[in-house]
């Protein structure tokens, strides 16, 4: 259907006012105004295209007009035009105005989350955790990558029976599982120490993977009672639950002899390390493969809080994608097309 020019004019000086008041609230600088501005503007244009019937190709002279119109203003491409119009119509269904959960987040994180993240609810746990961590561009499409939302909650822990309900659940939401740490370049077969020596080498990484609130305290954490010495895999700090947190990374299956070692680590920081306004330690064994079963007939007795999760060097791809994928044979036979 063509676009009589009459109604176009309208829409066009329609979208003008529209920029322009948002100029002068906010220049532009404030996000949740340009949010407000984008999710206005991809509404006027979609309720008209439903209105007269226009298709795509509003688009491209409408982008053109207002660069020609307003040059100073930056962000109407036509692929900016495109995503505005969707920005709208992923969230118009929830609510007449922009969800405040959507207007905590800048344009970036809302355009990759609606392109990457097709569940809503899924979508809605990135944006908390957005807005709960500060997570950059780049950190929340790696944790998009990584499937983050699958990985909370599922460490095998004995937090309910070691620490105050809000503590707990707090600590509970703070452990993944599984530990992604495909940053590394180790290949099997591989000792416990060079894993840990590659954690810290690419700390930067790991501390992301871990989550905010991780600090990082040391490497091979010394500790000495009497005339024994004893040492922590890694020892961390984290600011939110406000206690220390002894890491332990082990190879292959979890043994239940591994839980009395942490317990006993933790007993050591509480008494040597732990100052009276911090909460107790809590202790964290990583492994690659926890074996639920066993994890939680270990945890059954010890006085600490520990959390068992496992670790994994590679993300595998899920089954369902496996299929779809050439063999070599169908590979070399294109090739040699």
């Amino acid at each position: 259907m063509a676009i009589e020019i009459t109604q176009y004019n309208e829409l066009l000086t329609t979208i003008k006012i529209y920029i322009r008041k948002a100029q002068v609230r906010a220049v532009l600088s404030a996000n949740s105004e340009m949010l407000m501005l984008y999710w206005d503007i991809g509404r006027i244009i979609y309720d008209r295209q439903q209105k007269e019937g226009w298709g795509t190709a509003v688009v491209p002279k409408l982008s053109k007009d207002i660069r020609n119109e307003l040059p100073e203003i930056k962000g109407f491409s036509v692929r900016n035009l495109q995503r505005m119009i969707r920005f709208y119509k992923e969230y118009s269904p929830l609510d007449r105005k922009v969800p405040q959960a959507v207007a905590q987040l800048p344009w970036g994180h809302n355009i990759l989350l609606i392109e990457k993240v097709k569940n809503i609810e899924k979508r809605f746990w990135y944006m908390q955790k957005c807005a709960e961590e500060g997570w950059s561009r780049d950190i929340l499409a790696m944790m998009i990558k990584s499937d983050a939302h699958r990985r909370q909650a599922k460490s095998v822990t004995n937090f309910s029976m070691q620490l105050p309900e809000i503590q707990s659940d707090l600590a509970i939401q703070t452990l993944k599982d599984p530990y992604i740490f495909d940053f590394l370049t180790l290949e099997e077969p591989f000792h416990e120490k060079e894993l840990e020596t590659e954690l810290v080498k690419h700390l930067e990484q790991f501390l992301i993977e871990l989550g905010q609130g991780f600090a990082f305290v040391g490497r091979q954490y010394h500790l000495d009672i009497g005339e024994n010495d004893f040492y922590i895999d890694l020892l961390f700090y984290h600011l939110k639950l406000r206690c220390f947190v002894v890491i332990e990374l082990k190879k292959g299956e979890f043994k239940p002899e591994y839980a009395g070692k942490i317990n006993f680590y933790c007993n050591l920081v509480d008494d040597l390390l732990k100052h009276e306004t911090d909460n107790q330690s809590i202790g964290l064994i990583l492994c690659q493969d926890k074996n639920t079963i066993l994890a939680e007939y270990a945890l059954r007795g010890m006085d600490k809080p520990i959390g068992i999760s496992e670790y994994e060097l590679t993300r595998s791809l899920p089954d369902r994608f496996k299929s779809d994928l050439p063999s070599i044979e169908e590979i070399e036979a294109e090739l040699s097309k």
